[in-house]
C-alpha cells in the first residue's frame, strides 16, 4: 500500500472532456486522460482492502489494488504486466467499460470510489506508447486447428489466448473489418478504431489468421443484421476442416417495436444507423446513409445504444433529440447501504446526454404517424409498472414530432440460422446453450462446438465478452490437449 492515508487526503478526480461545442464537430475521442501525476494521486486513494471487492466486481477479475499501488509508485511497466495478466484489451475497457469495479470499491460505501477505470486507461495507453504490448508467440505449436466465428471482444480474446497456447487459430468475421460491435456499433468518439487495428497486428504476430468478409452459415431472409460478406462457409465443412469451433457471434437480433406505423420510412433500428457512420468515418461511401441533419430525432431506448444514437445525431446536426425510456426515472443517488458492492440502480447521464438531449421516462410509444409513407411523429402515453405489467396512465397521451426514429431497445438473441447451421441446442431466450462449469465448460450440444460471449449469455458488456472469450479459450484448450495452462 503506497499511501496509507491517501484515501483520506485526496479526492477523486474524473477524467475531463473537451468542450461540447468543439467535440460535436468531429468523431474523434474527446476524453482528457489523467496525467502521470494525477494517476499517481488517484492510485494513492486505493485502500488496499483486506478483501478487495473491486476484484470480484470486475468480470475479468483485474488485480486492481496491485496495479493501483504500482501506478502510485510510478512503476508503469509492472502495472501493465499485472493488468495484462487478466485483461487482453485494457485499452478497450479503459474507454468503454461502465466500471462495475468502481461500484464495488470499498471506499464507495461512504465516499467517492477510486477512479479505477481512469487508471486502467492510463496504464494501457502508456503500454502502447512504450512498446510493451508486443506479440507473444507460443513456445511450441500443437498442430491443432481452431476456428473462432465472430471477431468482437469475445472472439478476439479467445483467438489471442488460443494462439498463445500454440493452436493454429483462424478468426472469421462476416463484415469487411475485424472488431464486431467494437468496430460497427460503438461510435468512434467513444473508441477510435485504430485501437482495434493495432491489436489485430499484434495478434497476427502471434499467429492468428484473420478472415474478414466471410459469412459462416447464412442470415435469415430479410435480416437487418449488417453483412458485407463476399464469401460463405458451410458449417458442416468448417467442422471437417477444424479440430474445434468456437462461436462468438454476439447477440445481433434487435428488439423491435411492432406498433402501427412501424413500416414508415424513417423508423430504423439503431444498428442500421450507427454502423453506417462508422463506415463513413473509415472512408467508405455509404449509399443512402441514414442522417439526422436538421431533423427532430426520437431515440426509443434509454441504454448505452440509445446514448450512442444521441451522440451521433448531435454530430449530424439534428434539430432536436429526445430519448424515451419505458422504465421510471431512477434516483439520482443510489442507496449504498442496500446495493453495495453490486451494480446500483441510479440515474446515469452520458457525455452524449450532456451534448444536448431531452429525456422522457415512463413513456410508451403507441403508434408511429406519417405522411406519404414517411414518419412525421409518434403517439405516446405515460405508464406505471403495477401488478407485474405496465399500465397506461389516462390523460397522459401526447404526440411528438419526429422525422427520424431510432429503435435502441436492446438485443434479444443471436442470429438463429447460425446456431441452426451447427445444430446447436438453444436456451429459452434463443441463445446458444452452453454451461460455464469447469467440466466441459462452454461446450454446446454439437460435438467440438463451443460458444461464448453474448451469443451464449445474451446481451452484455464488452468486459464480460472478454472474460467469456478467455474462459472459453481455456475450455477449448483442455478439450484439445486434455489440460490447459491458460488462466481461468
Amino acid at each position: 500500500m503506497g499511501k496509507i492515508t491517501g484515501f483520506m487526503e485526496f479526492e477523486r478526480l474524473e477524467e475531463g472532456y473537451r468542450p461540447v461545442p468543439e467535440r460535436v464537430k468531429h468523431y474523434k475521442e474527446f476524453v482528457l486522460a489523467l496525467s502521470d501525476e494525477q494517476a499517481k494521486v488517484q492510485g494513492a486513494r486505493c485502500m488496499d482492502c483486506g478483501t478487495p471487492f473491486c476484484n470480484s466486481g470486475c468480470p475479468v477479475n483485474n488485480i486492481i489494488p496491485d496495479f493501483n499501488d504500482l501506478v502510485y509508485r510510478q512503476d508503469w511497466f509492472n502495472a501493465f504486466q499485472v493488468l495484462d495478466s487478466t485483461n487482453n484489451f485494457p485499452e478497450f475497457t479503459g474507454r468503454i467499460c461502465p466500471a462495475p469495479c468502481e461500484a464495488a470499491c470499498t471506499l464507495n460505501i461512504n465516499d467517492d470510489a477510486v477512479g479505477i477505470k481512469s487508471i486502467e486507461h492510463a496504464i494501457a495507453d502508456r503500454a502502447w506508447e512504450q512498446g510493451w504490448a508486443k506479440p507473444r508467440a507460443p513456445k511450441a505449436k500443437t498442430g491443432k486447428k481452431v476456428a473462432v466465428v465472430g471477431s468482437g471482444p469475445a472472439g478476439m480474446a479467445a483467438a489471442q489466448q488460443l494462439a498463445r497456447a500454440g493452436h493454429d487459430v483462424t478468426l472469421f468475421e462476416k463484415n469487411d473489418r475485424i472488431g464486431g460491435l467494437l468496430r460497427y456499433g460503438i461510435p468512434d468518439f467513444k473508441m477510435e478504431k485504430h485501437l482495434i487495428d493495432r491489436r489485430v497486428e499484434q495478434m497476427k504476430g502471434e499467429g492468428v489468421t484473420f478472415r474478414p468478409g466471410v459469412m459462416v452459415g447464412k442470415l435469415p431472409e430479410g435480416s437487418k443484421v449488417t453483412n458485407l460478406a463476399k464469401e460463405q462457409v458451410d458449417p458442416k465443412q468448417m467442422l471437417k476442416d477444424f479440430d474445434a469451433v468456437l462461436l462468438t457471434g454476439g447477440a445481433e437480433q434487435s428488439r423491435d417495436l411492432p406498433v402501427p406505423g412501424r413500416d414508415l420510412d424513417g423508423v430504423h433500428f439503431a444498428m442500421e444507423f450507427l454502423p453506417q457512420q462508422n463506415r463513413v468515418n473509415a472512408g467508405d461511401k455509404v449509399k443512402g446513409q441514414i442522417r439526422a441533419d436538421g431533423k427532430h430525432v426520437i431515440v426509443i431506448g434509454g441504454g448505452d445504444t440509445g446514448s450512442d444514437c444521441v451522440g451521433t445525431s448531435n454530430r449530424h446536426g439534428a434539430k432536436s433529440v429526445t430519448q424515451f425510456e419505458l422504465m421510471p426515472m431512477p434516483p439520482e443517488q443510489e442507496n449504498k447501504e442496500l446495493t453495495w458492492p453490486y451494480w446500483p440502480y441510479k440515474l446515469r447521464s452520458s457525455s452524449s446526454h450532456e451534448e444536448g438531449c431531452e429525456r422522457e421516462f415512463a413513456i410508451a410509444t403507441k403508434e408511429f404517424i406519417g405522411d406519404k409513407g414517411k414518419v412525421t411523429g409518434l403517439k405516446t402515453v405515460h405508464v406505471e409498472f403495477k401488478d407485474g405489467k405496465f399500465n397506461e396512465i389516462p390523460g397522459t397521451e401526447k404526440e411528438y414530432k419526429a422525422d427520424l426514429v431510432l429503435l435502441a431497445m436492446g438485443f434479444i438473441s443471436p442470429v438463429q440460422t447460425i446456431l441452426e447451421g451447427f445444430g446447436i441446442d438453444k436456451d429459452a431466450r434463443g441463445n446458444a446453450k452452453a454451461t460455464t462449469d469447469f467440466t466441459g465448460g462452454y461446450a454446446t450440444s454439437a460435438p467440438k462446438v463451443f460458444a461464448a460471449g453474448d451469443m451464449r449469455r445474451g446481451q452484455s458488456l464488452v468486459v464480460w465478452a472478454i472474460r467469456e472469450g478467455r474462459q472459453a479459450a481455456r475450455a477449448v484448450d483442455e478439450f484439445l490437449q486434455g489440460a490447459s495452462d491458460l488462466p481461468r
